[in-house]
């Protein structure tokens, strides 16, 4: 009686033994002895990531990187309106005294304000100072980062709206605060601050 090939792992074996072809009833098997090993199961990265195709960004994107840029451009306004304010308020200062404006009560009334206008550089001071340096740490910040750029771009696009609705740059900075909070808090941005660090 002939069982065929004996290297041929589809065939009848000789003396019972199993494990090659099919299984044998009554046994389970575990795994199969033959063919192909079993690839390791595909990982996903879930949505913390961006999809489930990719592991984290390695570069900014491009709505962050954009980001980036309106807060410079904040700053950078911010930094120009501070040093005319306090331009304004020293050369207020310096004309209060001037013989021929003390019969002015326009100039007057404005004269009363020279403190606040330094008081008001001041504060656009600082606000530019945190724009620039949110900007500076959108490349490596984490979702502290995040949540503080989305706050700033809020308040500052409501300081936008309220106090300087008639005045183009107050359109300008609602336009940019909110074009930084969108990009901020896409999901690419969210997979972007919470990438893993080394």
């Amino acid at each position: 009686m002939s069982f065929g090939d004996p290297n041929n792992p589809y065939g009848q074996q000789q003396g019972g033994q199993p494990g090659y072809g099919y299984p044998q009833q009554g046994q389970p098997q575990a795994q199969p002895s033959f063919g192909y090993p079993q690839a390791p199961p595909v990982q996903s990265f879930g949505s913390g990531y961006g999809g489930s195709y990719g592991g984290p960004p390695t570069t900014m994107p491009g709505g962050v990187k954009a980001a980036r840029v309106m807060l410079y451009v904040i700053g950078g306004f911010q930094i120009i309106g501070a040093v005319l304010l306090f331009w304004a308020g020293v050369a207020i200062d310096e004309l209060k005294d001037d013989p021929e404006l003390r019969n002015d009560q326009a100039f007057q009334d404005l004269a009363q304000y020279s403190d606040s206008f330094v008081g008001v550089g001041v504060l656009a001071l600082l606000w530019g100072v945190l724009a620039i340096f949110l900007a500076a740490k959108l490349a490596n910040g984490g979702s502290a980062i995040r949540i503080t750029t989305m706050v700033f771009a809020v308040i500052t696009a409501i300081l936008g709206v309220y106090p300087f609705i008639v005045i183009i740059v107050g359109l300008i900075y609602t336009v940019l605060a909110v074009l930084i909070a969108v990009f901020v808090g896409k999901s690419d941005g969210g997979a972007w601050f919470n990438r893993p660090r080394h």
